[in-house]
């Protein structure tokens, strides 16, 4: 049986008696400006473009349950669940532009200083701002998969299907979370039509890592070996608090790598990094591109 996933993480004494992160970016500068550095990215670059964080302080684990693997894949009901809410999500997540975090890790990229850029986020925003080669760790809400024959498709494509089948649905988006759903009572949600795959008649999801599900492997050790090949690790707006990002940072650690970390709040991380700053992402990395 597949165990819940790990969505919170309760820091233990080796975190908690740190000191706290500063507001200097000069020493992050320092070490970028030497270049071969990948950058790790989670939901916090994302905030400032109006896509709330998982567990900041207005994180929406707070109010919200993510979907899981276990959960989609068990029920009919969790299936129409999840594309009710992301239905209307994904509007959002669609519209949604790149902020000056992520036009600054385009410009650190552009500039020479980065040897690559993961991303734990699905939104497409580092692209959409200019990064190159963005491995996307967990996917993509703008790709389809079908589970039972393989054949991916775009959410445009989806999301017409959708419409049209749907053309009486009331629901309306509120609150917007990281994995591109909302808050929907379930009243609204059992009026939602979910179809099927066009070739197959399969099951649909979207072409993202849910909780509890695994990272494909041949994208896992791409990563790895970005981390092998690089002088240091930036992580930015995540907390590391899921295996599937904080696994790269202790291994570049283990390796005697510079680990670097920005992020609002403590972080799974931290008693690896060399320096951490606590800052809005924006902030810290327009001061961090001056200075480079």
């Amino acid at each position: 049986m597949r165990s819940r996933p790990t969505l919170q993480w309760a820091p233990g004494p080796d975190v908690l008696a740190l000191e706290p992160g500063t507001a200097d970016v000069g020493p992050v500068a320092d070490v970028v400006a030497g270049g071969g550095v990948v950058v790790l990215s989670g939901a916090g670059i994302s905030t400032e473009s109006g896509i709330p964080d998982y567990r900041g302080e207005t994180g929406s684990l707070r109010t919200h349950t993510p979907m899981t693997y276990g959960d989609f894949t068990a029920s009919e009901s969790g299936r129409q669940r999840y594309w009710a809410r992301s239905h209307l999500g994904w509007r959002t997540i669609a519209r949604a532009t790149p902020n000056t975090g992520h036009r600054a890790v385009a410009t650190m990229q552009a500039r020479g200083y980065l040897t690559g850029v993961i991303t734990q986020n699905v939104d497409g925003l580092h692209q959409a701002a200019g990064a190159r080669d963005v491995i996307e760790l967990h996917g993509n809400l703008d790709r389809v998969i079908c589970l039972d024959c393989g054949t991916t498709s775009p959410r445009e494509v989806l999301d017409r299907r959708l419409r049209a089948a749907n053309t009486t649905f009331e629901g309306e988006a509120t609150r917007i979370n990281p994995d591109g759903d909302v808050e929907l009572p379930d009243d609204i949600v059992r009026t939602f039509t979910v179809v099927p795959c066009t070739v197959c008649g399969g099951v649909l999801k979207p072409d993202v890592v849910f909780f509890g599900e695994n990272v494909p492997k041949s994208r896992v050790e791409r990563c790895y070996r970005l981390i092998d090949d690089a002088n240091a690790v930036l992580v930015l707006g995540s907390s590391l608090t899921v295996m599937s990002g904080f696994r790269f940072v202790r291994h570049a650690a283990k390796a005697g790598k510079s680990v670097l970390i920005i992020n609002q709040g403590i972080t799974r991380g931290d008693p690896y990094a060399a320096h951490r700053v606590n800052l809005p992402l924006g902030q810290a990395l327009t001061e961090l591109v001056d200075q480079l």
